[in-house]
């Protein structure tokens, strides 16, 4: 491990959420829910106004309705979510050359390698600028964390949240450690921190205390060496530059053991849909589909099917992963489901949507996950997507509200306005058209700039209602 905390880790706050925010006036200080609206669509982010009602990502969109019902539940704009996060990505990369992105908002960066810091004041200097940068540039905020290792600057950037900078001095590592709780360390997800309470092992000083080989006893031994390692703040791995992303994957351990085989084909159903939704948040599909299961005794399994090429077909990736699921034996008990996609390109085979023709023609129509214009056929009916910018030949840019009944409504207003007006449209009205995101901040930064639309006040109130929907 390093002498010096000059390994950052930034973490966006609420990214999908903050773009929304940022871009809509009248969400401002709102609770906001970014997902699939769909009747298996699940939470993508969700603002810190909307966790405070027990809102949290991977929650079925239905549950964090009913927590917080009052809040704006808004389709992903990708295509936005990937432009900023370019931006973010440069400055960053201006930093360092060692720059290792994690996700749209999260990335590692070696302070060290780009000589923007050499000890604890000058890593404290360079983590503090990002911020104001990335602000100045988004008008976005980010947590940073500073630390010796990658896993310390993540727990670091956790704790700094929201928009904070927290700095692990070397030599305090151990300190820091010891009271938190066993989930905190990386690759520890429910089952594996039931089973260390079960022991007695509830915090990261309790799992130094138990020994190497106690845990190697408890969870095996590739696991427990990691777990020992970690909990005496051990981590050399170096920050790696941005590779070419080899698989997309999704998974989750469940904090009691599935032993209904309906329940697990529905959950590996969902897991394919999340998949798919990161495929395309990537711009990627892929021909190789993966189902990993972990069965009641930590046996793992590993099934895989290739297609005749790429793919980013929902309906296409479940088939294959339920067909993988039957040659499966989940007797006994499920603890964790995962769906993957490898062998990724830039392109799909089109004839390969013809597998799930039939399961697509049986299933309710589900808000498409993608901004509108993306290679399908203009339905009979126009649908405006909770949350997706459009333009009105008279009143301008705004978007869309909610929609239902044959209506859509409309609220007119930009990054630069105040909350904006609310009218409502059929949703065949010639005079609506789907719309281009604007930047999150006006170019040029000119205050007066962007403002000639949407600036009237909303005199019908402005909660995010969904009127028909």
């Amino acid at each position: 491990m390093r002498a010096a905390p000059t390994i950052l880790h930034l973490d966006m706050d609420a990214f999908f959420a903050s773009v929304e925010q940022a871009s809509k006036p009248s969400l401002r200080g709102k609770a906001v829910v970014v997902g699939g609206l769909g009747p298996r669509g699940v939470v993508a982010t969700a603002s810190y106004e909307a966790r405070v009602f027990g809102v949290h990502s991977a929650m079925p969109m239905g549950q964090a309705r009913r927590l917080a019902p009052h809040a704006a539940c808004l389709v992903p704009r990708f295509g936005l979510y990937r432009s900023i996060s370019e931006q973010v990505m440069g400055l960053l990369r201006a930093l360092s050359p060692l720059v290792e992105p994690l996700s749209l908002d999260e990335a590692f960066v070696d302070l060290e390698a780009g000589g923007a810091a050499w000890d604890a004041a000058s890593a404290r200097r360079a983590g503090a600028r990002l911020r104001a940068s990335i602000r100045e540039a988004t008008g976005l905020t980010g947590s940073v964390g500073l630390a010796a290792s990658k896993m310390l600057a993540k727990i670091a950037s956790e704790e700094a949240k929201p928009d904070g900078l927290v700095l692990i001095e070397p030599g305090t590592e151990r300190e820091l450690l010891a009271p938190l709780p066993v989930r905190t360390l990386p690759g520890v997800g429910p089952a594996t921190g039931d089973h260390l309470r079960r022991a007695g092992i509830t915090t990261v000083g309790e799992i130094a205390e138990a020994g190497e080989d106690e845990l190697v006893r408890l969870v095996g031994k590739a696991h427990g060496h990691g777990l020992y390692a970690m909990a005496l703040a051990h981590d050399d791995r170096p920050v790696v530059a941005e590779r070419e992303t080899k698989s997309v994957s999704v998974e989750d351990t469940y904090d009691v053991d599935i032993h209904d085989r309906v329940r697990v084909g529905v959950e590996v159903r969902r897991l394919a849909d999340r998949c798919v939704r990161r495929l395309r948040e990537a711009g990627l599909s892929g021909r190789t589909i993966v189902l990993k299961v972990r069965r009641y005794d930590f046996s793992t399994l590993t099934r895989s099917e290739t297609l005749r090429g790429p793919t980013d077909d929902p309906g296409v990736v479940r088939e294959a992963a339920g067909r993988l699921l039957d040659a499966v034996d989940t007797t006994g008990g499920v603890r964790l489901l995962g769906v993957g996609v490898s062998g990724l390109a830039d392109y799909t085979q089109e004839d390969l949507f013809a597998q799930a023709a039939g399961e697509r023609a049986a299933e309710p129509a589900e808000e498409p996950a993608e901004p509108a214009g993306r290679r399908t056929e203009e339905p009979a009916a126009r649908r405006w997507p909770s949350g997706h910018d459009l333009r009105h030949a008279r009143f301008g840019h705004g978007w869309a509200q909610g929609s239902g009944l044959g209506r859509v409504t409309v609220r007119f207003e930009t990054p630069y306005s105040g909350p904006g007006r609310v009218r409502t449209f059929p949703v065949d009205d010639p005079e609506l058209e789907p719309a281009e995101p604007l930047p999150l901040v006006p170019p040029g930064k000119g205050e007066g700039e962007g403002k000639g639309e949407g600036e009237a006040k909303d005199e019908t109130g402005d909660g995010p209602d969904e009127p028909g929907a």
